[in-house]
C-alpha cells in the first residue's frame, strides 16, 4: 500500500493506461479495520450530522508502521435512542498497524476513548520529545492529547491551552515564526447550536440541513507555541483573525517561495482565504488579490477540501479546493505575479466534477510515473437530494484523475473496483500502510463505514515503477521537519515535496515523502531545505542504494537509516 504527495519535473514521457480496477482493491475487511461513522442523525436534521469526519495517518507507537486514527461522531443528548444501542458509546478509533496487512483496535489502551462530537485530527510532535501527538477537532471543545512514546495518550487540553469551544473542523501544524516550534492554525466553522437551529428546506415542506449561509462564520485561530508546552491565542496580532471564513481545509505552502510558510484556507459560502507571511510574525491576507478566493465568475463557492503542487513539474504551484455539487473541484494555477487563475475546465477536471459534491481531496502520485495526480471523496449532505435534483445522488463514487503530463488531467477510476463503488465520502489521506513504496488510501463516509484502498502498483516484478521515500527528522521543537522542501533528481527529473500538516478535509497523510521514479533505476541527488533554512545535499554515491528503500534522513547527522521497500508477487 502507499499514498502521497509528489512533485516532479519529467518531459517527454507518456502516463501509463492502467485504471484503478488493476491499481486500488479494497482491503478494508481483510485488514480488520472496521471502523463506522456515527452522526447521531434523529430527524431533525441538524447541521454538525451532514459533514462527518475525517480521519489521520501517523506512526502513533514509534514502530515505523503507519497506524489509522479515525474520528468519531456520536449520538446527541436526548436523542441516544436515534442510534443503535451497541453504538451509543462510540468514540474515535485508533488501530495500529501489524505489519502484515492486519490492523488492532487498540483504542481503549492508548487513552483515545474520549467521547466527543469530532470532525478532525492534525498529528505532530508539539512538544518535541520525539513521538507524534494529536489534536482533535469538534463540535464543542477540542482535544489536546499527549504521546508518552509508546503510543498512549494522556489529554492535555487544558495545561497547553489549546481548548476552544466552537465548531472546529481541519487543523494544521506550522512553525510559522521560524522560532523552532510548531504553532497550530484552528479552522473553526459556523455559530450553531441546537437552541438556534434554524428551519430549512429544499421543497418548501419538509426540513433540510441548512448551507452555512444561514450561520455566522466562527473566526479560525493561531495558536503560538510559547515553547515550554502552552499556547497562547495569536490570532489578531499576527494578522489572521478574519471574519466571515467558515473554513474547512488548510493547506500549508510556501506561495512565494521566500522560505516562509504560507497557508490556504477553503472557506463554505465565502472567499478563500490565502495568508502570506510577512517574515515578522504576522500575515497578508491576500485571497482576493491573488485570484483564488473566488471562482471565474467572482463567486464564492462552497470549498471544503484543498492541496497544493506543482502539476505540471515547472516548479510553479497549483492549488485546487473541492466545491458544492454544480461548482466544479477548482484548479488555481499560479501565473507570473502572484496570480491564481483557474484552469479546471481546461485541464478536465471541471465538467467532470461537476455533479460531484468534494470533502476530501489531495494530490499525490499514485502509480509513481512522476506526475503528481489528485484523489477525490465525494458524498452530498442531503439523503433525498436526487428528489430534488434529478443529476444528483446521495452518495458518490470517487474521482481519481491520472495527470496525463500536458497539462490535463484523465477519469482514471474506472467502472469496476473499489472506485466505482457510490459512497457518501468525506475524509480522505493516504499511506504506505504496507510499506511496499505505492500509496495507499484510506477513506470515511458520513454516517457510514471507512474505506482501506491498497494500492497495487508495485506488486509483481515486471515494469515495476522505482521510487525513493523519505522520512525527515530534526532535532528542536520540530523533529518531523515540518515545511522542510526536499528537490529530488533522477535522470531528467527534479521532483519537490514539502514535509506538511493539513491539505484535505479534516484528515492528515502520512508526513514521509514519496518518490516515483517510474522506469529511472538510480536517484542522482537530493536536496533539502530544511525549516530554518539550512541545506542538506546528499549526492550519487550517498544514494548508491536508495531505489526502493525509504531513507531516514537527520538534519545533523545525514542519512542514519536505509529501510528496503517490501515487494508481492516476486
Amino acid at each position: 500500500m502507499a499514498v502521497c504527495f509528489v512533485l516532479s519535473v519529467l518531459s517527454g514521457q507518456e502516463v501509463r493506461g492502467a485504471t484503478d480496477d488493476d491499481v486500488f482493491r479494497d482491503v478494508t475487511a481483510a485488514s480488520g479495520v472496521d471502523f463506522v461513522h456515527v452522526s447521531g442523525a434523529f430527524g431533525d436534521r441538524w447541521m454538525p450530522e451532514s459533514l462527518g469526519a475525517g480521519v489521520a495517518l501517523f506512526d502513533a507507537d514509534g514502530d515505523d508502521w503507519t497506524d489509522i486514527l479515525f474520528v468519531q461522531g456520536g449520538p446527541w443528548a436526548g436523542h441516544e435512542d436515534a442510534v443503535a444501542a451497541e453504538r451509543r458509546d462510540v468514540t474515535m478509533q485508533l488501530f495500529r498497524n501489524q505489519g502484515d496487512g492486519t490492523f488492532q483496535d487498540i483504542t481503549e489502551a492508548s487513552g483515545l476513548a474520549v467521547p466527543m462530537y469530532g470532525f478532525g485530527a492534525a498529528p505532530a510532535d508539539y512538544d518535541g520529545d520525539g513521538d507524534l501527538d494529536v489534536y482533535v477537532t469538534a463540535y464543542g471543545p477540542n482535544r489536546m492529547f499527549r504521546n508518552d512514546g509508546s503510543g498512549r495518550f494522556e489529554e492535555v487540553t487544558e495545561s497547553s491551552g489549546l481548548g476552544h469551544d466552537g465548531w472546529g473542523t481541519s487543523a494544521a501544524w506550522l512553525d510559522h515564526d521560524r522560532d523552532g516550534d510548531l504553532d497550530l492554525y484552528l479552522a473553526n466553522y459556523v455559530r450553531w447550536t441546537p437552541d438556534e437551529d434554524i428551519w430549512c428546506s429544499l421543497d418548501g415542506t419538509e426540513k433540510s440541513y441548512c448551507t452555512p449561509e444561514s450561520y455566522v462564520g466562527e473566526p479560525s485561530i493561531l495558536f503560538r507555541n510559547e515553547g515550554n508546552g502552552t499556547f497562547v491565542d495569536a490570532s489578531r496580532e499576527a494578522g489572521v483573525f478574519v471574519s466571515g471564513g467558515k473554513s474547512l481545509g488548510i493547506a500549508v505552502t510556501d506561495v512565494d517561495r521566500d522560505g516562509w510558510l504560507d497557508f490556504a484556507v477553503a472557506n463554505d459560502t465565502e472567499p478563500n482565504f490565502l495568508f502570506r507571511n510577512q517574515q515578522d510574525g504576522t500575515f497578508e491576507e491576500i485571497g482576493l488579490l491573488s485570484g483564488m478566493a473566488f471562482d471565474a465568475s467572482g463567486r464564492a463557492r462552497a470549498g471544503m477540501g484543498i492541496d497544493t503542487a506543482d502539476l505540471k513539474n515547472t516548479g510553479d504551484l497549483s492549488l485546487a479546493i473541492g466545491n458544492f455539487s454544480k461548482e466544479m473541484i477548482g484548479l488555481f494555477e499560479l501565473q507570473p505575479g502572484g496570480v491564481f487563475i483557474d484552469v479546471a475546465g481546461q485541464a478536465g477536471i471541471g465538467r467532470s466534477s461537476f455533479p460531484f459534491l468534494t470533502f476530501g481531496l489531495f494530490f499525490f502520485d499514485y502509480d509513481l510515473d512522476g506526475w503528481l495526480d489528485m484523489f477525490a471523496a465525494n458524498g452530498h449532505l442531503e439523503d433525498r437530494i436526487a428528489e430534488i435534483e434529478a443529476s444528483i445522488t446521495y452518495e458518490q463514487r470517487p474521482l481519481l484523475f491520472r495527470n496525463r503530463g500536458d497539462g490535463t488531467f484523465g477519469d482514471a477510476a474506472g467502472a469496476a473496483g473499489p472506485l466505482a463503488l457510490p459512497i457518501v465520502g468525506r475524509g480522505a489521506a493516504h499511506a504506505d500502510l504496507d510499506r511496499d513504496g505505492d500509496l495507499d488510501i484510506v477513506v470515511t463516509t458520513n454516517n457510514g463505514p471507512a474505506y482501506l484502498l491498497e494500492n497495487t502498483a508495485r506488486s509483481g516484478a515486471a515494469d515495476r515503477p522505482g521510487v525513493l521515500r523519505l522520512d525527515l527528522r530534526a532535532d528542536g521543537g520540530n523533529t518531523r521537519a515540518l515545511g522542510a522542501v526536499v528537490d529530488v533528481t533522477a535522470g531528467e527529473w527534479t521532483q519537490r515535496q514539502m514535509v506538511r500538516s493539513g491539505s484535505s478535509y479534516a484528515s492528515q497523510s502520512e508526513f514521509v515523502l514519496t518518490f516515483g521514479l517510474g522506469g529511472h533505476t538510480a536517484v542522482d541527488s537530493v536536496s533539502i531545505q530544511w525549516p530554518d533554512g539550512s541545506v542538506t545535499e546528499l549526492d550519487a554515491l550517498a544514494l548508491a542504494d536508495a531505489l526502493d528503500h525509504e531513507l531516514v534522513v537527520h538534519q545533523q547527522q545525514g542519512v542514519t537509516a536505509s529501510r528496503p521497500l517490501s515487494v508481492t508477487g516476486e
